[in-house]
């Protein structure tokens, strides 16, 4: 920047040459006065924050403890929303693992129910069975409703619990309890077949018990049923039979084991339609009608009252008999 004087006293600025840095002090005032207005607000919001962590501390008895704790706190919260996370993903991933054994075709399911009953003849090598649970857990809970059937039917009371209750542990502890001391009993005879083939052995056995269970429930004749326990539940038994044998060395394990499935699966029919023997009878007592004894007269006492009038009567003829 120049001055020029014009002689009249006055001076004139040469602008053109004026320095262009001269506002950037402008600049720097303003962003410098920014700065510290945003330090003021942080500083204003720390001072709120220790004020609310006062008032907190003071509520639950802890004025003293302020930042670590605060910190120890929202880690605390973090790990247990992140356990949380896990349990969560971890169970989705156990349904995944299970998925396999119960991705079966219905046609498969169909063929593997007749199949049920038809024993086996080859029994010099193992004999196949299917690693899947959807079929026997569906018929698991086929036999589950057939039984409730029966249980209404037959007016079942039970004192402790429900009936749906009932029938649900009754068909499942029989599925899982007796495939678990089955394939206890494979183990120690050395027999080759695994836990998920047992489960899918017996429960598949329950066809038989849910057609028997189904016609009889139904119609009510003790003849048919030990015809259907004997032909249907048989050749269930002797299927199953026939698969543990052909996986089984030696005749006495053999002998053990499969006459303990038999016995246990030929029982569980019985017991099943016996514990509702109720609601044969009462259905023969319908067709036959009750026994009711035959009607008899019985002696009847005469009221007070009309002994009074008869009397009355007697010693009124009486006296006008003796008038005459």
């Amino acid at each position: 920047m120049r001055l020029f004087n014009t002689g009249s006293g006055s001076a004139v600025i040469d602008m053109e040459n004026m320095d262009d840095t001269s506002g950037s002090s402008f600049e720097d005032m303003g962003e410098i006065h920014q700065r510290e207005e945003e330090e003021e607000e942080v500083t204003a919001e720390a001072a709120a924050t220790e004020e609310d962590n006062g008032e907190y501390g003071e509520f639950l008895g802890m004025k003293g403890l302020k930042g670590q704790l605060g910190r120890q706190v929202a880690d605390e919260v973090w790990q247990a929303g992140k356990r949380q996370a896990s349990k969560a993903f971890n169970l989705y991933a156990n349904i995944d693992i299970l998925r396999p054994y119960f991705d079966v075709e219905p046609n498969q399911v169909r063929n593997r129910l007749v199949e049920s009953l038809i024993p086996v003849r080859m029994i010099n090598f193992p004999q196949k069975v299917a690693g899947e649970l959807y079929g026997p857990m569906m018929l698991v809970f086929t036999m589950v409703a057939i039984l409730l059937h029966g249980m209404k039917t037959s007016g079942t009371v039970i004192r402790e619990g429900t009936l749906m209750g009932t029938a649900i542990g009754t068909c499942f502890g029989y599925w899982l309890g007796v495939s678990s001391f089955i394939y206890f009993l494979a183990y120690l005879c050395n027999a080759q077949i695994t836990m998920l083939q047992m489960l899918s052995l017996l429960g598949y056995g329950l066809f038989s018990h849910c057609m028997v269970l189904f016609i009889t429930y139904n119609v009510h004749f003790h003849s048919l049923f030990y015809i259907l326990w004997l032909v249907i539940g048989g050749l269930s038994t002797i299927r199953m039979v026939a698969v543990l044998i052909s996986r089984t060395v030696g005749q006495t394990p053999r002998l053990i084991l499969c006459g303990t499935l038999a016995a246990l699966h030929m029982l569980f029919l019985l017991y099943l339609h016996f514990a509702y023997h109720k609601m044969v009878e009462g259905i023969l007592d319908t067709l036959e009608g009750p026994n009711i004894p035959p009607i008899q007269r019985v002696a009847r006492d005469v009221p007070v009252v009309a002994n009074a009038v008869v009397n009355a009567t007697i010693k009124s003829i009486a006296a006008v008999v003796q008038s005459q």
